[in-house]
């Protein structure tokens, strides 16, 4: 198995069994933040560059689960298991 798919696993579970919203956005952001990272690596796209920089912004946002869901993102983007902040 490769890093990319246990990280992205790993995140899903932890998406899946977690109960408080803000966290689970997290989570949910970060899975797409590896994807699009994973996907750059080998030359391809994942999504579009309006929606990367909709996720980007998004950590800049007052809503809780929405600002989770764009520090998760980035966090993701970084293709290393980071603790959700």
């Amino acid at each position: 198995m490769s890093d990319f798919t246990a990280l992205r696993r790993r995140a899903d579970t932890l998406r899946r069994i977690e109960t408080d919203a803000v966290r689970e956005a997290w989570f949910a952001g970060y899975n797409r933040g590896l994807r699009y990272a994973h996907f750059q690596t080998l030359g391809q796209t994942f999504g579009t560059l309006a929606e990367h920089e909709l996720f980007l912004s998004a950590a800049d946002s007052i809503d809780l689960p929405r600002a989770a869901l764009g520090r998760g993102y980035r966090a993701g983007l970084t293709l290393t298991w980071v603790n959700p902040s």
